[in-house]
């Protein structure tokens, strides 16, 4: 009976077998009050309901609830890839002019800044070089200073000349008219001298034989005679100067024909005398821009013995050391940007539906302890990465297998100084980025 009594405890409104016999036990709910005695028994305590299991449960559904909600508001309204890095251009620092490197300022995994001295060269060739291109430039300025003052000169010259030649032939032609009037005038004299060796002959041709008669004197005879020879002189002389004026008339018209000449002569090449001055002093002055240039080439490269960073950054793979003798283009360094970064995102062909430039991106560094940073999207990607590859596959084949491919996503920071404060960030790190869509 004890042990019938036990089970009754423990079954708390199930069933006992006594003796063979099943019976019914009373239910918690039929006892009386907790504690009281029930036909002389102890009756057992309700079932309390567990508050812990409760909440656990109310959790549980919960966090059913968020995920499926997360996991829709990240299936539509954002993508994400793990399959993007940090990328720069990694600038590769040559030197520009041959030379011995006399000094070098920097190491591996040193940070440098834009503008910072990396390696000098010797610049004792450069400078004299220079020198010698700044005396040459003085030589060519003073030629051309000299070549432009020669040109009004020239011009005031040829102006002159012109206007002297036309002098000349408004001079001559007077002389011809002088002359020509003189040699009319001599012409006159001839007939008039004529005309008294006539009348002087015709005298002396009366008086001859009066004269032989003693009807005249004798001293008047040669009185006539002496006339008549005078007159015959005078046409000779007469006849001479009409021959000397007609010989000057003649010179003069020469002289007129070789001034019209020296006129024409001077109005054609007058002109073209300046023009050919002004082209000197072109050519003067296009040789000093040319002595100019070698100037700037020989600063230039001696500006270019002192090799310089292109943009801030670490050095790597350094290989220059002093004593060594660079050639043009020969590389010195590598330098990785800390500045000019962005990301390099491969996603999914089936994530790029509502994905455009512009929209805005959360970015997440796995290296920096899932440090995050802001940016946007830039560019998409013109081909996927397996059609850029070396070797595109060939798809056009029996077995051809449907692969989703990836495309390249340019993703710039949009606030990189102030977040990247630190330079913490280096190309190649692996990031999370998140774009978001809509």
């Amino acid at each position: 009976m004890a042990d019938d009594q036990n089970q009754n405890k423990q079954g708390g409104g199930q069933t006992a077998q006594i003796s063979g016999t099943v019976q019914i036990q009373p239910q918690d709910g039929d006892q009386g009050q907790k504690g009281k005695p029930n036909g002389g028994d102890d009756a057992p305590e309700p079932e309390k309901k567990n508050p812990l299991r409760t909440l656990i449960v109310v959790a549980v559904v919960l966090l059913l609830i968020a995920g499926a909600g997360f996991y829709y508001w990240r299936s539509t309204f954002s993508e994400d890839t793990d399959d993007a890095q940090v990328d720069g251009d990694l600038y590769q620092v040559s030197s520009r002019v041959t030379g011995q490197v006399v000094k070098v300022y920097v190491d591996d995994n040193q940070t440098v800044q834009a503008g910072q001295i990396i390696a000098e060269v010797d610049p004792t060739d450069y400078q004299v070089a220079l020198n010698q291109a700044k005396a040459n430039l003085a030589s060519a300025e003073a030629a051309a200073t000299q070549a432009n003052v020669n040109v009004p000169i020239t011009s005031v010259t040829s102006t002159t000349s012109i206007n002297t030649s036309g002098s000349d032939v408004r001079s001559v032609q007077a002389q011809i008219a002088q002359s020509q009037s003189q040699a009319t005038a001599a012409v006159a004299r001839v007939v008039q001298a004529k005309a008294n060796a006539e009348k002087a002959q015709l005298d002396v041709d009366r008086y001859t034989p009066l004269v032989a008669k003693d009807v005249i004197s004798k001293q008047q005879f040669d009185t006539a005679v002496a006339q008549a020879a005078a007159t015959k002189a005078a046409v000779a002389e007469a006849e001479a100067t009409v021959i000397a004026q007609q010989e000057a008339t003649r010179q003069a018209q020469q002289k007129l024909a070789q001034s019209r000449f020296q006129e024409i002569e001077s109005q054609r090449n007058g002109p073209q005398q300046v023009k050919a001055q002004q082209a000197k002093a072109n050519s003067a002055i296009a040789d000093v821009l040319q002595a100019q240039a070698r100037v700037k080439q020989a600063e230039l490269n001696l500006s270019y013995t002192r090799i310089t960073a292109p943009t801030a950054g670490v050095v790597n793979k350094k290989n220059v050391q002093v004593g060594a003798n660079l050639g043009i283009g020969q590389d010195l360094l590598t330098i990785i940007p800390l500045t000019d970064l962005w990301v390099t995102a491969n996603f999914k062909e089936t994530q790029l539906g509502q994905m455009k430039v512009g929209q805005e991106v959360d970015i997440k560094v796995d290296a920096l302890g899932g440090r995050h940073f802001t940016g946007k999207v830039t560019q998409v990607g013109g081909a996927t990465g397996s059609r850029l590859s070396l070797f595109p596959p060939e798809n056009a084949t029996g077995n051809y297998v449907k692969v989703v491919q990836r495309i390249p996503v340019r993703i710039d920071f949009t606030n990189l100084q102030k977040e990247n404060g630190d330079y913490a960030l280096r190309p190649g790190f692996s990031v999370t980025p998140e774009v978001r869509v809509k």
